[in-house]
């Protein structure tokens, strides 16, 4: 089983529930997987399949929707790349993930004249935005091709051949804080495998209306809240731009069950104040991810807005979830939870070996969702998973029920005078006090101690003094 094939049956068993909404269009499963089928009957007409690698380029849009199922159905690989990405940024992926086609919108087609002379690829399929760009005289004008009149051209007799589950669906460049962005090569079973197991461990049903207002070529939104929804028949609230305005109003309208965002999102949506609380009040469940959540931000948002937040862990080279707060067990603030179905997490120290329970270690993970390795980095890849285990990088610890805590990147750590001090923890502290909005705590050369952590906040009282803040981590943090 793999994703194009789910789709096709949720299509039969749910024919005129909604797939997506979008800009006040209702689209069905039914509708939704015919467009998909003639998308990819064309591709295969022009010649594009196994092997090949097309450019999903877009924002939340269905064309996103699309353009990921139909190429997905033809055999081909697709690369979701950031379309607000520099010439510079989109000339590297496009280039060294070997793409053969790009699906985009007319208004992105001057930064491809710009990058085409160095590519190899056969055609570019676009759609129209309404926003009266004019494409006829693109340098690019004979290897264009209207994405509209292209899914109007598509067969509905199209059959797909069998997709192998080992196959490469998906490649997604991480940007690492170092270097150039890797490719983790998610196969055909890896992003089945997650979308299911978080469909059913969130038990995500045909009932549920997902906001998606994360970036869909993004991991998260990619897995959380498109496909997971539908696995079982969820309808997807597309929203292209996140604002605390329009996630109130889609929630309102729709009567909205599920929200998924990054702590940015939340502080934004909880800054907004309480008048705009009633508008989730259909909402069952608000997940929060890449990257650790505050616990004061945590318990505010759910007091406000009266609705469960939890958190979870996840990383592309993982499809990319690996770690849920339980929804039939207690909730534990500050925790990512314990492992999904099918998934394995354990803390380990510098020589693989697994660490009793609360000390802090790398986490590493095991399980189905695991990428198959980057793209033509294999020398990468056998740093990266060993013995089947994919080394994070995160610095993590596990109590005695099973739940996890991510402690910091395992790069980010500080070292002070010998003492290892984690900015989330430094975070945590001044999350409390409660004239700060936001904080983010850095490691910075020291003379004498090798590193100090310096501090960087936004306030809520205009007021707030350095002096005042530095007493009050006095009072709450060790003295190094």
């Amino acid at each position: 089983m793999n994703l194009s094939e789910q789709l096709s049956l949720t299509a039969q068993r749910h024919p005129a529930k909604d797939a997506y909404i979008f800009q006040g269009e209702r689209v069905s499963y039914q509708e939704f997987d015919a467009t998909v089928t003639k998308f990819a009957s064309k591709l295969s007409e022009l010649g594009y399949g196994k092997g090949d690698h097309l450019a999903l380029v877009s924002g939340n849009s269905p064309l996103f929707m699309i353009g990921l199922y139909g190429a997905l159905r033809a055999g081909t690989t697709v690369i979701p790349i950031n379309p607000t990405y520099t010439v510079d940024e989109m000339s590297y992926i496009l280039k060294n993930g070997d793409v053969k086609a790009v699906m985009t919108m007319d208004v992105l087609i001057e930064k491809f004249e710009v990058m085409d002379h160095d590519l190899d690829v056969g055609h570019y399929f676009v759609a129209d935005t309404g926003t009266g760009v004019d494409l006829e005289t693109s340098s690019l004008n004979e290897k264009m091709k209207s994405f509209t009149s292209v899914v109007a051209d598509g067969s509905l007799d199209y059959k797909a051949s069998p997709l192998d589950d080992q196959d490469v669906g998906v490649i997604l460049y991480t940007s690492g804080t170092t270097g150039k962005p890797k490719g983790a090569m998610l196969t055909h079973q890896n992003l089945y495998s997650n979308a299911t197991d978080v469909a059913d461990y969130l038990q995500i049903t045909s009932d549920d209306r997902v906001i998606a207002t994360l970036p869909m070529f993004h991991v998260f939104c990619l897995t959380v809240c498109l496909n997971a929804p539908v696995m079982n028949g969820g309808t997807v609230l597309i929203v292209p731009k996140f604002s605390p305005q329009e996630v109130f109003a889609t929630a309102e309208e729709h009567q909205a069950t599920v929200f998924a965002g990054v702590p940015t999102m939340y502080n934004y949506l909880l800054q907004t104040g309480k008048e705009q609380a009633p508008t989730f009040r259909h909402m069952r469940l608000c997940i929060s991810g890449g990257s650790s959540l505050p616990v004061a931000l945590l318990e505010s948002f759910e007091k406000q807005f009266n609705v469960r937040v939890s958190e979870g862990y996840g990383l592309s080279e993982a499809s990319p979830v690996t770690a849920f707060n339980p929804l039939d067990r207690p909730r534990k603030a500050g925790s990512i939870g314990q492992n999904i179905k099918n998934v394995e997490n354990k803390v380990v120290d510098e020589l693989g070996e697994e660490l009793p329970d609360g000390e802090v270690g790398e986490l590493i993970v095991k399980g189905p969702n695991v990428m198959k390795g980057y793209y033509k980095l294999p020398e990468e890849t056998a740093v990266t998973i060993r013995d089947g285990w994919l080394y994070t990088g995160d610095m993590a610890r596990q109590d005695e029920d099973g739940y996890f805590y991510i402690v910091d990147r395992k790069k980010d750590m500080i070292l002070v005078g010998g003492y290892n001090v984690y900015p989330r923890e430094v975070e945590e502290v001044l999350y409390q006090h409660e004239d700060v909005t936001e904080v983010a705590v850095v490691g910075t050369p020291d003379p004498e101690l090798g590193e100090t952590v310096i501090s960087f906040v936004v306030s809520k009282n205009p007021t707030l003094t350095e002096a005042q803040l530095t007493e009050y981590c006095r009072d709450h943090l060790a003295k190094y």
